[in-house]
């Protein structure tokens, strides 16, 4: 089993899309993938049409230290599932502030034999977008990789390195679990000029011979840790459409006429970079929309 959270201090840069997307990719492709929406705007928990509700969510599971059979519903996406917020009084964070233990409280839970790799394949994590969010650091120690979308006008290297160095320092000495590698995906990228100079830029900063003195200290204590995947997502209407139609990116849009590459092809490359030994595999399309209603 691989476990991911999908992480940004900024609201609003496609963590619940990315999310979303993926783990129904993975579903279509025959694996069994449990989202958790651990943002307390519980985005993702709205995202596909639910089939069946369980009566408890995320709280339950923080709170308890256990994932039991009564916090997990169903999607409509067979193979899907996921475990709800249920926070929006903000309560679990309040409740989280003061454990001593509050770092280690969501990758103990993910422990229970019910969300094994007996029942499950991958467990995806989405939060919130802010900083200095007790259940989103808990989200992080439980991954076992962490995935970072950067939509490239409105973030920089220099951020991007002061958030993660944040993240590393604040978090792994006051915890039994490490942080798992860092995989960064420039996220609704444009064809401006302006969006591929910045991604040029971008990608050059994290070269370690083209970092400034500081930048590279920076890498050097991250141990190479942190990766600029190759496959980028374009700013595409398919993305927004699809989530208005309650389906998935790459059901929607298998195909794309002009230069940029469909949502189908986008997703799979992601995956592929994600999970590489799931190279070569597709979703089957055909089946999917067959046992969904010929979406």
């Amino acid at each position: 089993m691989i476990k991911f959270t999908v992480v940004s201090t900024k609201g609003g840069v496609g963590k619940t899309t990315l999310a979303a997307n993926l783990g129904a990719l993975m579903a279509d492709m025959g694996l069994r993938v449990l989202l958790i929406d651990a943002d307390i705007q519980p985005s993702l928990s709205k995202y596909f049409p639910i089939r069946e509700e369980a009566p408890f969510g995320l709280t339950k599971v923080v709170t308890s230290g256990y994932v039991t059979p009564d916090c997990i519903s169903q999607t409509n996406i067979d193979g899907l599932d996921i475990i709800r917020s249920d926070d929006s009084e903000k309560s679990l964070q309040q409740w989280l502030m003061f454990r001593i233990d509050r770092g280690d409280r969501l990758a103990n839970a993910l422990q229970s034999p019910c969300v094994s790799e007996d029942y499950y394949d991958c467990i995806i994590i989405d939060t919130q977008g802010s900083p200095n969010c007790p259940i989103r650091d808990a989200s992080a120690l439980a991954a076992d990789q962490i995935i970072i979308p950067i939509n490239p006008s409105i973030m920089s290297s220099r951020e991007f390195y002061d958030g993660t160095m944040d993240m590393f320092s604040r978090l792994e000495p006051n915890s039994r679990y490490r942080l798992g590698p860092i995989k960064t995906i420039i996220y609704r990228k444009n064809r401006t000029k302006d969006a591929k100079a910045i991604e040029g830029t971008f990608r050059q900063d994290l070269s370690p011979q083209n970092l400034t003195d500081s930048i590279k200290q920076d890498f050097i204590k991250m141990g190479g840790r942190v990766t600029v995947l190759n496959t980028t997502i374009p700013d595409a209407k398919a993305y927004t459409e699809s989530v208005t139609l309650g389906i998935p990116a790459h059901r929607h849009e298998i195909k794309r006429d002009g230069s940029m590459p469909s949502a189908f092809e986008s997703m799979h490359a992601l995956l592929w970079e994600l999970v590489p030994n799931l190279e070569g595999m597709y979703a089957d399309i055909n089946h999917s929309q067959k046992e969904n209603g010929g979406e």
